[in-house]
């Protein structure tokens, strides 16, 4: 079943002799359950299609399918609705809130939508990420590497239809970033999660079951493993 579809995704800024391309036509489908990696160089295009996929921003050209909606015509108000429920982001930088606890930062994509969360769904993402027992702890109680799991929960508890990572190892060493990527795939593996991970590092992305690599805006090799 295919849970992203990009048809002839551009992305210009600026006009005239200032004008950029950031991406100069992407056309990618992604299937339920895949773990892919985007990599390229710096200025390749791998942010800004992940702020697209992300309905941060728009193309300006093209359209993005995600689970059945073309994200591209949402407005901004329907979009960051549809970002909160149907796109889980994961930063290298966790952006918790210092002042609730972990279990409450888990939870608050559902809070702020009203909705009580599933017990049996909530305990099997916080079991999966082995922070079953930090749930009562504030993020200045953690590691730098439990925070990052308590993110990802957080981008879980929607059961997202896609789970998008930029550089998410950026901000951890080398012992953290060996554990982010083994809770990625735990999550792609048990709990069927479609991922879409962005980095410029090539031994994060030969973690993924599929490695695109852009360059000028383009996607020149895309290439299956395993």
């Amino acid at each position: 079943m295919e849970i992203l579809r990009c048809e002839g995704v551009k992305k210009i800024y600026g006009t005239g002799n200032s004008q950029v391309t950031a991406l100069a036509g992407i056309d990618l489908a992604v299937s339920k359950g895949e773990f892919v990696a985007v990599c390229g160089p710096s200025g390749s295009g791998k942010s800004t299609l992940l702020h697209i996929l992300g309905t941060v921003d728009k193309p300006t050209e093209g359209k993005v399918v995600i689970d059945g909606t073309d994200i591209s015509a949402l407005s901004q108000t329907r979009a960051a609705i549809f970002r909160r429920r149907k796109v889980g982001l994961v930063y290298q930088f966790y952006n918790l809130i210092p002042t609730l606890t972990a279990g409450k930062n888990i939870l608050l994509p559902l809070a702020l939508d009203k909705k009580k969360p599933d017990p049996a769904l909530f305990e099997r993402i916080v079991r999966t990420l082995g922070i079953a027992d930090r749930l009562e702890s504030l993020p200045g109680q953690l590691s730098g590497g439990q925070q990052q799991r308590v993110a990802i929960a957080r981008s879980l508890i929607y059961r997202p239809a896609l789970l998008l990572a930029d550089e998410p190892t950026g901000n951890l060493d080398r012992k953290n970033s060996r554990e982010l990527m083994d809770m990625l795939k735990l999550s792609n593996r048990e709990l069927e999660q479609t991922i879409v991970l962005v980095t410029h590092d090539e031994n994060v992305a030969l973690e993924a079951d599929r490695v695109i690599t852009m360059e000028d805006g383009r996607i020149i090799r895309d290439e299956r493993r395993g």
